[in-house]
């Protein structure tokens, strides 16, 4: 059976809360292209990408149509969900993630694989198990347990993550062990990423592999894209270790706040410290002119809008049962407008926005 290039746009539609942020690409370029059993260069690759996150959901979708030589037309789509089953930020949270792909040729045969893991969630540290399977149009499936362990660290101050995982599955009887550390950046214009992993088993061979991505915006709606490295194999599509370059235009459908000129906001009347109000009460008031109403969200919250109280003047109050600490957070505006109050200490958020910093003494 012969099938056609697949593009994957969304696969997961789930309620989001006010806090949601969406985004959607559409690349156009060359490079690469891997499928079960080799690999080539593709004349001509379009790419669409789409995501929808909030504090306690991840859903992201891409695919890719490539024309190869001989007008072989091949099809990548991949969708990955992550979603914490908790809000309480300062307990162990429960979560769980899964990841669709599929890649096939219009000459050749079509390939895909599914996982799904839960896992348990405190202080930027992570361990889940769960199962992967994948098939190979004409070879029977195959499914495998695997356990996996992640930890990560946002630099202060600085747009930079530090990322570390291990993954251990248990293939045909036997074990093998991914490691994949990484470092990633997200700055005004420049978003960059370099992964380092690393196969061990005793059975099937150690290997490792390298990748470094890096996207520059020449508009707040236009970037340029490079990547290149290699890959380790996929055994479960029966995709090779091979090494890849790819280079394109991508245009998005929202443009990159940080580019933006900022629109002028009021002054915070306490900035970054709360003042106390008895007890682990602290309380927190900002200028907000002609506001029909003001919410705060935090990470103390789960990121939830919290409305604050209207003290006449433009004047907005919110009391907060909160311990010492430094926290994070931004206003809500009259229901919609997201806003990082002026006069306040701000952090990247990782996805090219600010966040405001609350010091609590």
């Amino acid at each position: 059976m012969r099938v056609g290039p697949v593009s994957l746009l969304a696969l997961f539609l789930l309620p989001v809360t006010l806090c949601a942020q969406r985004q959607g690409s559409f690349g156009i370029g060359t490079g690469i292209v891997r499928y079960a059993g080799g690999s080539s260069f593709s004349a001509l690759t379009v790419s669409p990408a789409a995501q929808w996150v909030t504090p306690s959901v991840y859903l992201g979708a891409g695919g890719a149509i490539s024309l190869l030589e001989g007008g072989v037309w091949a099809g990548q789509a991949r969708a990955d969900m992550w979603a914490s089953l908790s809000r309480r930020e300062r307990s162990i949270r429960p979560a769980i993630s899964a990841t669709l792909a599929t890649t096939t040729r219009s000459d050749g045969v079509a390939a895909g694989s599914a996982a799904a893991l839960i896992e348990a969630i405190r202080n930027h540290v992570a361990l889940g198990a769960g199962a992967v399977t994948g098939v190979i149009e004409q070879e029977p499936g195959v499914a495998a347990f695997r356990v996996r362990g992640r930890t990560w660290w946002q630099l202060d101050a600085s747009p930079t993550q530090l990322s570390l995982t291990t993954e251990a599955t248990r293939f045909l009887g036997a074990w093998y062990t991914d490691v994949v550390g990484g470092i990633s950046f997200d700055g005004a214009r420049t978003v960059g990423s370099l992964w380092l992993s690393g196969r061990f088993s005793s059975v099937y061979g150690s290997t490792g592999a390298a990748s470094a991505t890096l996207q520059y915006f020449l508009t707040p709606s236009v970037a340029v894209e490079a990547s290149g490295g290699n890959y380790l194999r996929d055994p479960f599509q029966g995709l090779p270790r091979a090494g890849f370059v790819t280079g394109a235009i991508r245009v998005f459908a929202a443009r990159r706040a940080s580019m933006l000129r900022p629109a002028p906001v009021q002054a915070v009347l306490q900035p970054l410290v709360a003042a106390h109000r008895g007890g682990d009460t602290v309380v927190v008031r900002f200028r907000m002119p002609a506001a029909q109403s003001v919410a705060i969200a935090g990470d103390w919250n789960a990121w939830t809008p919290e409305p604050l109280h209207a003290l006449g003047e433009d004047i907005w109050e919110a009391a907060l049962r909160l311990p010492p600490g430094t926290y994070y957070f931004n206003l809500v505006v009259d229901g919609r407008e997201w806003v990082v109050p002026g006069g306040a200490a701000t952090i990247s958020d990782g996805m090219g926005g600010l966040i405001a910093v609350l010091n609590v003494l």
